[in-house]
């Protein structure tokens, strides 16, 4: 299995997507194909193999509503499991290998400069099942190397972004140091304020 920390930049798109919705603002960062490109382009491969850069250049170009309903089903499924994962790990590896096996998911060995590495694919040529199948797999890492509980919902009254713990000591509770500060302060406040 990938250890998480390796995968990190998996981790963080599937956090990233499942944050593109934000459902007490009633936020949504993928309503649109030209916003999914946006993501692609912030969450491809930095260097895909020589191999797969025409693909990925080719699969940007082709995306369309068709994707963007796909791409927002997968986002479904990764908040799902980043929301669940604490509370009901068997359900979220319920909801993990269903994801992976409904978009075709192959775990390959690969070697490059006396360096080997183990990533999961899609055999399909469409954007969703592979950001389904990197994000699954990187959210399985989790679960298998660092434990369910590495997986949350901020802690913050007005927050329901998610969040990825890959720190040492696993003590996460919020998305951000923001949220963090405004628990901080409140909690403050109100021990100040009068009986």
């Amino acid at each position: 299995m990938i250890n998480a920390c390796n995968n990190a930049s998996a981790v963080q798109t599937a956090v990233d997507l499942a944050n593109t919705s934000r459902p007490i603002k009633g936020e949504d960062a993928l309503e649109t194909v030209e916003q999914l490109r946006d993501f692609f382009d912030d969450h491809s491969p930095v260097e895909p193999p020589n191999s797969a850069a025409d693909r990925w250049a080719g699969m940007r170009k082709r995306l369309t509503r068709a994707d963007l309903a796909e791409v927002r089903a997968v986002r479904e499924t990764v908040r799902a499991v980043l929301e669940q994962a604490s509370t009901d790990p068997v359900g979220a590896a319920a909801l993990i290998n269903d994801g992976l096996r409904r978009n075709r998911a192959t775990p390959a060995l690969r070697h490059d400069h006396d360096r080997w590495w183990t990533e999961v694919t899609s055999d399909t040529d469409h954007y969703s099942a592979h950001l389904a199948v990197t994000t699954l797999s990187a959210l399985a890492s989790v679960i298998a190397t660092l434990g369910p509980t590495r997986l949350g919902v901020c802690a913050g009254p007005t927050c329901r972004a998610t969040f990825a713990d890959l720190s040492r000591n696993g003590s996460k509770q919020y998305c951000t140091r923001t949220c963090a500060h405004r628990a901080s302060v409140a909690a403050y406040r109100s021990r100040q304020s009068p009986p």
